[in-house]
């Protein structure tokens, strides 16, 4: 039987694919190949032919890449790995924050999970290249009543049976099957690593907020201090007539003003806390210890490597690696559905163990091929290959889309540190003249040579320049954070992984 459909299948694929002939389409083809094969070789040329099909071929994706940046290095102060780079900030908050967050964060545990189902249908999809070997038994204790012609005398009767089965992968569809359950295996992994990155990057992200929520709430405390020691100089200058009550209501207002600044800042800073509380695992009193422990200024990080082509820092990012692990594994899910158009060979047995008392022992067995043909199933199958290629056209799109994301990412990190690198000097230069200037219109208003409306003014924009100073350092430290995430951060396979993750070799990419 085996040499037969062997026979059948190289005669009736001679004729198909002879020269100046179309692959299983031309008539001729198949008449040819008919009139060459008789009997049980027509029967199998007949099957085989539904599964021909033409299916167009697959591109890998094309995707420019620029071979340059076009944004401006940053450049000063020694540059870090991606690896260690938390530790430059010296920060031992930020570093327990980060390892709280790594060991409790849900994400992470879901992510984990998601590598552990992605192995489980990699197990099921690989048992299909073994047989499958199923057994039942029973036993029964049987006869019949009624007079003595007709008795019969009670008997047990036991058996047990073996069945065995197996799919032979003529066409690679398990083997393609496995490939793409395999890589899909990868491309969780993948996910778990930028799940970290993105972890990570967060929870410094809040913590830089939360630093310099703190300090703009000093400055709005120190300021409202300095208000309040000023209203009680014009009250007591009040009841002597020497200030106006005008002066008084402004100073009383402003102070007030002050306030209300200062409760909002602080409402501010809680929330972060309970930001940080929500990544870490939700224990906000460990959170208001770590944060107490640590530096009360912002964190200042030393600068990142920076790689001079972007195709090289797009290697880095784990989510790029996932992107394109799916393109893989869509172009095996392909394959596999353009396998399923052909016929599918299995080998069966079976051998059953039966005892009666009246019969005696019987042993009947089985063994021996079987062959399924998709003569007709309403395109199905062809809707199937269909689907595949669309779904791997939705991989690619979604490749090429995180690409240029990617790229416009570290871009615009690089465009953002550069520019507050140059804003820092201007706004250090203002804060301090501004101040200095509102210490000048202070000490004329003491001497009575200003108004309290002036001094208003100039303690206003000394204070405005003191919040843009600091926004301006907390935006500088969170784009180089996001520089750092754009840039795939500093995931390593070997290290901190779920058990036995998986090592992607440069095989499995396309």
């Amino acid at each position: 039987m085996h040499r037969l459909v062997a026979i059948t299948m190289m005669a009736f694929l001679a004729s198909c694919f002879a020269p100046g002939r179309n692959a299983c389409q031309s008539k001729a083809a198949m008449k040819a190949a008919y009139r060459r094969i008789v009997g049980m070789g027509g029967l199998g040329a007949c099957l085989i032919v539904s599964g021909c099909t033409t299916v167009a071929s697959v591109q890998e994706p094309d995707l420019k890449i620029a071979n340059a940046w076009h944004a401006t290095f940053p450049h000063g102060g020694r540059t870090g790995d991606l690896v260690s780079w938390w530790s430059t900030f010296s920060d031992p908050s930020l570093t327990a924050l980060i390892a709280s967050a790594q060991a409790e964060s849900p994400s992470l545990e879901s992510a984990a999970a998601e590598i552990e189902r992605g192995r489980a249908a990699l197990a099921s999809t690989q048992a299909s290249f073994f047989p499958g070997l199923g057994g039942s038994g029973s036993l029964a204790r049987s006869g019949t009543g009624g007079n003595k012609a007709n008795q019969v005398a009670a008997a047990t009767t036991p058996s047990g049976s073996l069945d065995a089965s197996w799919e032979i992968d003529l066409f690679g569809k398990t083997r393609q099957r496995s490939e793409a359950a395999r890589l899909r295996v990868h491309e969780r992994t993948a996910d778990w690593h930028d799940a970290r990155v993105s972890l990570a990057a967060e929870v410094a992200d809040y913590y830089v907020q939360y630093r310099a929520c703190r300090q703009l709430e000093q400055v709005y405390t120190t300021e409202l201090a300095s208000q309040r020691e000023t209203i009680r100089a014009m009250e007591m200058a009040a009841t002597s007539g020497l200030t106006s009550s005008a002066d008084l209501a402004l100073g009383r207002a402003s102070a007030a003003t002050s306030a209300s600044t200062r409760t909002a800042q602080r409402a501010e800073c809680e929330v972060l806390v309970k930001s940080l509380a929500r990544l870490t695992g939700g224990d906000e009193p460990h959170v208001r210890d770590i944060l107490a422990m640590g530096k009360q200024g912002l964190p200042t990080p030393r600068t990142l490597k920076l790689s001079a082509v972007p195709a090289d820092a797009l290697r880095q990012r784990p989510d790029i690696d996932a992107l394109e692990l799916e393109v893989a594994a869509s172009l095996a899910e392909i394959g596999a559905a353009k396998a399923d158009l052909y016929p599918s060979l299995s080998l069966g047995g079976s051998v059953t163990i039966g005892t009666s008392s009246l019969t005696g022992t019987s042993l009947p067995w089985s063994f021996g091929p079987a062959i399924s043909i998709p003569l007709f199933d309403g395109g199905s199958r062809r809707a199937a290959v269909s689907s595949a290629a669309a779904t791997y056209k939705v991989a690619v799109a979604a490749y090429k889309s995180g690409v240029l994301d990617a790229v416009a990412e570290v871009e615009t990190a690089l465009v953002r540190i550069d520019s507050t690198r140059r804003r820092i000097g201007d706004a250090s230069v203002a804060a301090r003249n501004y101040r200095a200037y509102f210490k000048a219109v202070d000490s004329n208003w003491k001497a009575g040579g200003a108004s309290l409306l002036d001094r208003e003014d100039a303690r206003r924009s000394a204070q405005s320049a003191e919040v843009s100073l600091i926004e301006i350092r907390r935006d500088s430290v969170r784009y180089w954070i996001a520089l750092y995430k754009a840039l795939g951060g500093g995931w390593d396979a070997s290290a901190s992984s779920p058990k036995d993750l998986p090592q992607k070799s440069k095989e499995d990419l396309l």
